[in-house]
């Protein structure tokens, strides 16, 4: 699967979580949503397109921290909102291809260890033939 098609297909099953999907899929899906993601911000930064988000306070020991007016980039916020479900949909159907539940990317609120556990499980090759998720997303059945 190149580039395009994974786009595609990505937004096409827009919240579809049956199923499986190819690495190809995947990994040509998170290219797009970093380098979009990467653009944006630059467009946010350089057109002033930020959101303040006022003074933030917090308690670091024995004072305080003071952030004055952190800010977001109003294009790139956009843009985690439009491609939350497609992301989270192919991940899930990434996990299916490796015959796993799609709720183990719940174990990304993990700090550090999740992250990990999730990057293995998306670099591991279908599972070869059918699975419970569904047919191979590859089209040919493993040699016996």
């Amino acid at each position: 699967m190149g580039f395009g098609e994974a786009i595609k297909t990505c937004f096409g099953k827009y919240a579809s979580f049956t199923g499986r999907a190819r690495r190809s899929e995947f990994w040509w899906f998170i290219l797009f949503y970093v380098i979009v993601g990467f653009v944006l911000n630059i467009i946010d930064n350089a057109t002033g397109l930020l959101i303040g988000l006022g003074t933030a306070t917090f308690d670091v020991g024995d004072g305080q921290a003071i952030i004055d007016n952190p800010q977001i980039g109003a294009l790139s916020t956009l843009w985690v909102l439009i491609a939350f479900l497609p992301l989270l949909s192919v991940t899930v159907r990434r996990l299916h291809d490796t015959n796993r539940s799609g709720w183990w990317w719940w174990i990304l609120f993990i700090p550090c260890v999740g992250f990990i556990v999730i990057l293995v499980f998306m670099l591991l090759d279908s599972t070869p033939g059918d699975n419970r998720f569904g047919p191979n997303p590859k089209g040919y059945a493993p040699l016996m």
